[in-house]
């Protein structure tokens, strides 16, 4: 079943462009039949150009009128039939739930496909492998009922746990009324109790929570690294934030040279990549889960143009927005991600920021993936380690001073004049604009490093209702409203 399953992978990277237009044809029928198939002329679209004419790309908030009417339980109003459950997202720019369709297509043939994915890879990279043996470490967010009934609201990974066959549930902690609960923090408790005296062999979620129930594990039984607690542990599943910054934490806690951690791109309008090779730079973008990829070269987009490429389009090492159409029902949708390709034979892709995530104050266009890796370029050469952080602007009389960082630190650095002096040449060296703007002081003067007692990002999470598996921290902004609320709590 895993070979089978191998070999159809193996296809759409030799014949990716085939496997697109499988998709492309596949939605287009299906969607015919929808509203929104009947108001865009689907029964007209033969092509990609046909297709471009008659969809527009659209944000969530221009998309969300047809979100609306699915959610008062219209009938086949972007996809065949009526949506059962919607992926609540407040994403990281704003505190405004985002509600997304989840249809029974692009669950079973999107989400559970790809998670069952993760697995045939890692089974066909480690043969040997004992992860069957034990169980499998789940922690996800919640879910809810509507008023009516009809229909189910939550985070995707509680939706996903919420509707797995009976046989998962045998294999796997928490029981399933733990793993919805939305207290988080008697949450944590209760799965620290369950999973201690277990044999976990793997673990999935996302990273910054996932740390915070290991320590609790350690602080419960007392032992100093987590193999003795389950010293059959190899294999940690994640997505959702950049790992990088959080490896040498997850090494500190699970001390082997065994222990495997295979990255998902699983977001809550779909899932897209999964890293197939231990040794590949990127995640291998997946064709035939009944999601067609458009992208947005971010150069044209940040001039406010949406004119889309297809994948055949496509070039390795060009930031892209990108635009998806997929079994859920949503079409040409702006999900908001940045991407770029490591690869294009096979395509492979890593995130390195959002749409609305990044700092263009003054032009520096400073992203995600630059203070990610400047961050851990600096704290790799200190011996420093950086729990989270935010950047905002400094604005004065209508200039700008420079950016503001508010770091948790695991462990500081000796030196912050030295440590800020390591970011900003860094930084300098990932982001020509920035070095441009940064010149002589003229624009952007040194970063401000503020450091934070630790907690502190906790504390703004709460208060925020943001506790939880997919929440975190926003890394970058426009505006001082997050940094200002943090700095409140001091």
């Amino acid at each position: 079943m895993m070979q089978k399953r191998i070999n159809k992978i193996n296809d759409f990277i030799k014949n990716p462009y085939c496997a697109q237009k499988n998709v492309f044809n596949y939605l287009i029928k299906k969607g015919a039949s929808s509203s929104f198939g009947e108001e865009h002329n689907f029964s007209k679209i033969i092509d990609y150009d046909s297709f471009v004419q008659n969809i527009p790309v659209r944000t969530y908030e221009e998309f969300y009128p047809y979100i609306q009417r699915a959610r008062n339980r219209e009938k086949s109003v972007l996809w065949p039939g009526k949506v059962k459950w919607f992926a609540k997202s407040s994403g990281t720019t704003n505190s405004i739930s985002k509600y997304i369709p989840v249809t029974k297509e692009s669950l079973g043939n999107c989400h559970f496909k790809g998670g069952k994915d993760m697995l045939s890879l890692y089974g066909n990279n480690f043969p040997n492998t004992d992860i069957y043996n034990g169980k499998g470490l789940m922690l996800g967010g919640t879910v809810s009922y509507s008023k009516e009934g009809n229909f189910k609201d939550g985070d995707l990974s509680a939706i996903l746990l919420d509707e797995f066959p009976l046989w998962v549930n045998y294999h796997r902690v928490p029981d399933i009324e733990t793993a919805l609960m939305s207290e988080w923090e008697e949450k944590l408790e209760r799965i620290a109790n369950q999973a201690i005296n277990e044999n976990i062999t793997n673990l999935t979620g996302v990273p910054s929570w996932m740390l915070i129930l290991l320590q609790k594990i350690l602080q419960k039984s007392g032992k100093k690294n987590i193999l003795e607690v389950w010293p059959n542990l190899e294999l940690y599943m994640h997505g959702g934030i950049n790992f990088e910054p959080y490896r040498k934490k997850f090494t500190q806690l699970i001390p082997s040279a065994k222990m495997n951690y295979l990255e998902g791109y699983n977001a809550s309008e779909g899932f897209f990549g999964i890293q197939d090779k231990s040794s590949a730079d990127g995640l291998l973008l997946m064709l035939d889960y009944g999601v067609f990829f458009e992208f947005i070269p971010m150069s044209v987009y940040k001039n406010g143009s949406r004119e889309t490429i297809p994948l055949k389009k496509v070039q390795v090492n060009i930031n892209y927005a990108i635009v998806i159409s997929t079994n859920g029902g949503l079409w040409r949708y702006l999900i908001g991600d940045v991407i770029k390709f490591t690869s294009i034979e096979p395509f492979r892709l890593k995130i390195t920021g959002r749409t609305k995530s990044y700092i263009n104050t003054f032009g520096e266009e400073l992203i995600i993936d630059n203070t990610d890796t400047a961050l851990l370029e600096t704290c790799n050469f200190l011996k420093c380690e950086v729990k989270d952080y935010t950047v905002a602007p400094i604005f004065i009389d209508d200039k700008s001073s420079g950016h503001q960082w508010l770091i948790e630190f695991e462990s500081p650095p000796s030196d912050i004049l030295l440590f800020t002096t390591e970011l900003d040449k860094n930084l300098k060296q990932l982001n020509s604009d920035y070095a441009a703007k940064r010149s002589n002081n003229l624009i952007i003067s040194l970063p401000e490093i503020v450091c934070l007692e630790k907690g502190e990002f906790y504390k703004w999470l709460s208060k925020n209702n943001r506790l939880g598996g997919q929440f975190k921290i926003p890394r970058l902004s426009n505006t001082r409203k997050i940094a200002d609320e943090i700095l409140a709590f001091q």
